[in-house]
């Protein structure tokens, strides 16, 4: 199955994408030493806030579809697209993704991590380092004449073999000049089923992986998601282009904490 909506980038678009994808990673390097215990999400959200504007960047959550705040901060059982306040202050041992995307030059740099306050125990580190791994696994399977079938597949069955469940209702997306394009790039999936990759394609994988069940509910606020069984979910996000023999990561960490996470 091929899809004729899905942009096709030429080259000198991916030194653009390499430039917003190094600011998007360049703003969560900072936050490994920020998020500790006592911290609010507001002030995770300010900082990034002030740090992408410095940078001349704007923040693309920021109004978007009516969102209110500049990063989404989501916290222990919160899925996705929690909204950062000032009430919501980490505890010990809490895990928080922090999603940034951010506006260069008209190019979108996309990417999300996982944090921890302070330390966590193993269940919660298995939970994140098994979430890492989807995440690269994904990205290992995105190569030109592959299927956004195969990502999908390859990260459902290493989850599940963990005994982990990939959530369904969200997905990563197409990126460049806009926020979200084709093609949808689901975490689950049939081997050899949906689009052919192609060189010259941009999308995030972003897998979402929680330690109950894969259901969510979204809040009566119309954006925080959150598991139905209130178990932990766990949420890594790169952003890539296809090349023409692979794939390029636009979003890599600059001080290697890709995975910003102390061992037990």
């Amino acid at each position: 199955m091929q899809s004729s909506n899905i942009p096709i980038y030429q080259k000198t678009d991916f030194k653009k994408m390499q430039k917003a994808g190094r600011l998007a990673a360049y703003i969560l390097d900072q936050l490994y030493k920020l998020i500790q215990p006592g911290i609010s999400t507001l002030e995770i959200n300010d900082f990034c806030h002030d740090l992408i504007v410095k940078n001349k960047a704007i923040p693309a959550p920021l109004n978007y579809k009516g969102f209110p705040k500049s990063v989404c901060t989501s916290v222990n059982h919160v899925v996705c697209h929690g909204i950062p306040n000032d009430k919501k202050i980490l505890n010990i041992g809490d895990i928080i993704n922090v999603d940034v995307t951010v506006i260069l030059d008209g190019w979108y740099g996309d990417s999300s991590r996982m944090f921890v306050a302070g330390k966590t125990n193993k269940k919660n580190l298995d939970l994140l380092k098994t979430t890492y791994e989807c995440l690269h696994i994904g990205i290992k399977e995105a190569q030109p004449g592959k299927t956004l079938g195969d990502i999908g597949f390859k990260i459902q069955e290493y989850a599940e073999s963990k005994n982990y469940s990939v959530v369904r209702d969200f997905c990563g997306h197409g990126i460049g000049k806009q926020f979200h394009t084709p093609p949808s790039v689901l975490h689950y999936g049939t081997k050899g089923e949906g689009t052919k990759l192609k060189a010259g394609m941009f999308f995030t994988i972003e897998p979402m992986i929680n330690i109950g069940d894969w259901q969510v509910k979204i809040l009566n606020d119309g954006w925080t998601a959150v598991t139905k069984d209130k178990s932990l979910s766990a949420q890594f996000e790169h952003t890539i282009g296809i090349t023409e023999d692979g794939n390029e990561i636009f979003t890599l960490s600059e001080n290697n904490t890709d995975f910003p996470i102390n061992d037990l």
